[in-house]
């Protein structure tokens, strides 16, 4: 257990907290309206990534968090200020290496 007392996270767990709360840092940066945006956004896109990508497609996981990484760098221009969502359908995201 770590000093948390809380379950042990994987390395790929840990990423994805991590780009989470680079997303949610970020947010703060921008105007009211656009963090609310923004947080509502990325929650969105994070529940649903859980629940529908299977957790052992580490190569998907691995492509979103890419992904996720070259828009938490966009966002952080001072001129971007909107998040797009990728809708991906669930049948390539629950075992897109069958």
């Amino acid at each position: 257990m770590g000093a948390s007392g809380g379950p042990r996270l994987s390395g790929m767990q840990k990423e994805v907290l991590s780009l989470y709360r680079g997303f949610l840092r970020v947010a703060r940066s921008k105007s009211a309206e656009d963090r609310r945006k923004i947080e509502s956004v990325v929650s969105a896109e994070f529940r649903q990534n859980s629940k529908k990508v299977d957790r052992k497609s580490f190569l998907y996981i691995e492509y979103l968090l890419r992904r996720g990484k070259k828009q938490l760098d966009q966002l952080k221009s001072p001129d971007t200020v909107r998040l797009s969502s990728l809708n991906i359908g669930a049948s390539e995201t629950k075992n897109p290496n069958p």
